[in-house]
């Protein structure tokens, strides 16, 4: 079983994947719930990378615990913050469309499983790889790059997550803190996170491997141009599109990378 483990890292890694999306497909699809869909996501993560890096059996280098930590760590913050805001609003405006439509449902189940296994390719190798150099430069950069953009992840979900619980801003858009220099700070910190990752990885990859940086760039793709920002950028625009202070927001703000409004003020 550990050779096969050690052996067959990516395929370990899509059976996980499918194993527990699939667990709590069925849950969300048998009770019409939105409450353990983001969690199977984070979870998916927290679960494979240990998993992984004990994989062969052998000893593993330090910067493999530390990337193990890392994902561990990004995945149980994204999961209890996710868990813990379905459970005051009961429901995800995301799956109005496809609580009641298994189709729909699916669609989206699938993805989710696919994105989890895509995104952990690069780190598939490079946890259950027990022929590790010594550490270089690039290391500690990535490192440092995955903190930059995990404090920002953090720090945004949760000034937003504060301005919702408050009732005098239902009905309002959040524009405070990080979110005044970008209209999406959240999806600037996560795609760091796992680009600051990859870049660790980077050293160790070689020939075909070097395809694996197609986990970091299907996360950036689906988050700007797939499951993302379009459809809260849409959402946004049905909700508040009739409102001047929004649409002024809205075209004055950066899109993702925080920056200085584009009038100038603040």
């Amino acid at each position: 079983m550990i050779i096969f483990l050690s052996r067959q890292p990516i395929l370990v890694s899509l059976l996980i994947s499918v194993g527990i999306n699939l667990f709590f497909f069925l849950i969300a699809f048998s009770f019409k719930t939105d409450q353990v869909t983001d969690l199977s996501y984070s979870l998916s993560f927290f679960v494979l990378a240990p998993v992984l890096l004990v994989a062969s059996g052998g000893g593993f280098a330090p910067q493999q615990l530390v990337m193990t930590l890392a994902i561990m760590l990004w995945g149980f913050r994204l999961g209890s913050y996710l868990f813990a805001r379905i459970l005051i609003t009961k429901t995800d405006d995301r799956f109005d469309d496809k609580r009641n439509n298994p189709v729909n449902l699916i669609r989206f189940w699938l993805l989710q499983t696919i994105a989890v296994w895509v995104i952990m390719l690069p780190f598939s190798l490079f946890l259950t790889n027990r022929n590790m150099e010594s550490q270089s430069l690039l290391m500690y950069l990535g490192f440092a790059i995955f903190i930059i953009g995990f404090v920002v992840e953090t720090i945004s979900d949760s000034q937003k997550f504060q301005f919702k619980r408050k009732v005098e801003n239902k009905g309002k858009w959040m524009q405070a803190g990080l979110w005044k220099y970008s209209r999406h700070p959240n999806y600037f910190g996560e795609i760091l996170v796992w680009w600051g990752l990859f870049v660790v990885v980077l050293p160790y990859l070689q020939g075909f491997l070097y395809l694996s940086v197609l986990g970091p760039v299907f996360l950036t793709i689906l988050l700007l141009f797939v499951s993302g920002i379009p459809l809260l950028e849409k959402g946004a625009d049905k909700k508040y599109g009739g409102n001047p202070e929004y649409i002024s927001y809205r075209d004055n703000t950066s899109l993702l990378i925080p920056m200085p409004l584009k009038s100038g003020k603040g």
